[in-house]
């Protein structure tokens, strides 16, 4: 059985391996630099198996060296958001949290697929990406899953159908210029505009955006876990069971969408070797305007790097 490990065993990165566990696809490897702390988190998980079903191995550690054979290894690890604080004031604080952290994994993964959930992600992925010199369909983020689940919930609860019924696409950054074309939200294949009318799309598109701070509002001390911990399930089983599932992550493009040295949600397919191919389609003139002011930000923000 394949090997996944979390570096970072915060709320997030717990609820990923729950999840994992729950799938049954891998074995598992908690990480975290507080002695203790993943090696209590496994534990609490690896005592669930009996009533949960699963079968899987859970193990926890404060040495990084212990991701050795990993077949991916997921980056949960860094400073997160506090209310009325903006993701890209994250970047310096976990940039440096972030260096020690990519220098392990090439040093004992380097033949690791890495993904990154650390805050702002879209930047953080890129950055992770020039730092390791790994290629770069073997470095992505978690960020548009969780936007497109988000969309498929709030659509779901505005209908009265279930989430599982409704499909979407979410492009750019993970910030408020995420870029949510209304023309890819679905319901069984049926187009939202002949289900909805247009404010009532434009309220789903707007709480999408600010999902995650509807959340750490509300939680004031901790940010959104159960959601993101289930993106991590998702787009690591679609790698280590090779379904080639298309899903739209933060991925470094080198010409697609006409983006070159930048990072940026789009579609992909996953695979066993990570991204297999990325997914160009045909975006309608305003939707590439959208995704142009959404890469300029997160632009900017490479720049801000010096990498």
């Amino acid at each position: 059985m394949e090997k996944v490990s979390i570096i970072g065993s915060g709320n997030v990165g717990v609820a990923a391996a729950f999840y994992l566990a729950e799938k049954g696809i891998a074995n598992i490897m908690l990480i975290d630099i507080l002695e203790g702390k993943a090696e209590g988190s496994a534990l609490d998980l690896a005592e669930a198996s009996p009533l949960r079903g699963y079968d899987v191995k859970i193990q926890g550690s404060s040495h990084i060296e212990d991701i050795k054979g990993s077949k991916i290894v997921v980056i949960a690890a860094g400073k997160v958001r506090k209310p009325n604080t903006l993701r890209l004031e994250l970047l310096e604080d976990n940039m440096k949290i972030g260096d020690p952290i990519i220098e392990d994994i090439k040093k004992y993964a380097p033949d690791a697929i890495v993904i990154v959930l650390s805050e702002p992600v879209t930047a953080l992925t890129y950055y992770t990406w020039k730092k390791t010199g790994f290629d770069r369909m073997k470095v992505i983020g978690v960020a548009g899953k969780l936007d497109v689940t988000r969309v498929c919930e709030y659509t779901a609860q505005e209908l009265g159908v279930t989430p599982v019924e409704v499909s979407a696409l979410v492009l750019g950054g993970h910030h408020k210029f995420m870029v949510i074309p209304p023309e890819f939200i679905r319901v069984c294949g049926i187009p939202i505009d002949e289900l909805l009318p247009k404010e009532k799309i434009n309220k789903i598109i707007s709480k999408a955006r600010e999902a995650g701070t509807t959340i750490l509002s509300m939680l004031k001390k901790q940010t959104s876990m159960y959601s993101p911990g289930a993106a991590i399930a998702e787009t690591v089983g679609a790698i280590i069971n090779d379904t080639r599932a298309i899903l739209c992550v933060p991925t470094c493009l080198d010409g697609e969408y006409g983006f070159k040295n930048t990072c940026l949600g789009v579609p992909v397919q996953l695979g066993k070797n990570g991204v297999e191919r990325i997914v160009e389609i045909e975006l309608s003139l305003p939707i590439r305007e959208e995704l142009q002011a959404s890469a300029d930000v997160i632009n900017k923000t490479i720049e801000s790097m010096g990498i």
